[in-house]
């Protein structure tokens, strides 16, 4: 079950799914920034993106980047390199989609500051 905030009058659904910290850097952008619908599914989708990358580091640091082929014997990548390079790559084409972080705001494109 998703947490709901409400900011100037707004409510806003925070994914339950998301990790603490994600969470936490979800609601500072809601409250940093006058988002549309749209661009809250967009800010969605780069949090389960980073959430992703974070578990597949996880599992890259428990199991190494490389791994023995049990058929072949031969190495192999892990296959969480891959995933951890697709959601980054998601998570930074999201944020540059978004235009969070480039100061003073564009008179179209970002969403307005809060203050």
């Amino acid at each position: 079950m998703s947490k709901s905030i409400s900011i100037q009058g707004k409510n806003y659904a925070i994914p339950s799914h998301l990790k603490t910290s994600t969470k936490k850097w979800f609601k500072e952008v809601l409250q940093d920034y006058d988002l549309e619908p749209h661009h809250v599914k967009l800010l969605t989708l780069a949090a389960e993106a980073w959430d992703r990358s974070a578990e597949a580091e996880k599992a890259i640091r428990k199991f190494g980047v490389l791994y023995k082929d049990p058929g072949s014997d031969k190495p192999k990548v892990n296959p969480c390199i891959k995933v951890k390079e697709q959601a980054e790559i998601i998570f930074a084409r999201l944020l540059r989609e978004l235009n969070l972080d480039i100061e003073p705001p564009k008179a179209s494109g970002r969403p307005p500051n809060l203050y």
